[in-house]
């Protein structure tokens, strides 16, 4: 006979505390996806923009009028200002350095506050 299987089904995850260097490392694989699907945009804004002078002017208009085009651009801009940073993280990490858990915690806040830092700036950047 096999044993009744008590393991959860579904797994409420608000119930664990996440140390800050999982965190980090999930938000690097989240905004790693983001930036992709940000490149396909990118490329598809520069094609157009490249086109035709037209689309030099549709480009600058949409970026001063529509505020869902400047909220999708401060998006991709944040995402992948993060990404750089805790890839740079990773990389100090595979050199041998900040590899015990305190100096990844204070890596991780660093990554993370990069990150910040730089979503304000372009923020800033983009609606003042």
């Amino acid at each position: 006979m096999a044993a009744k299987d008590t393991r959860p089904v579904n797994l409420d995850l608000t119930k664990f505390s996440f140390p800050i260097t999982a965190i980090a490392s999930i938000m690097h694989r989240i905004c790693a996806v983001i930036s992709w699907v940000g490149l396909g945009i990118a490329l598809f804004v520069a094609q157009r923009v490249q086109s035709s002078p037209e689309g030099a002017v549709w480009f600058a208009q949409l970026m001063a009028d529509n505020f869902l085009a400047q909220f999708i651009a401060w998006g991709l801009l944040s995402a992948f200002s993060y990404y750089c940073a805790a890839t740079v993280k990773h990389i100090v990490q595979e050199l041998g350095y900040c590899e015990d858990f305190a100096g990844g915690q204070r890596i991780s806040w660093a990554a993370l506050a990069f990150g910040a830092t730089f979503t304000v700036l372009a923020g800033v950047y983009l609606w003042a």
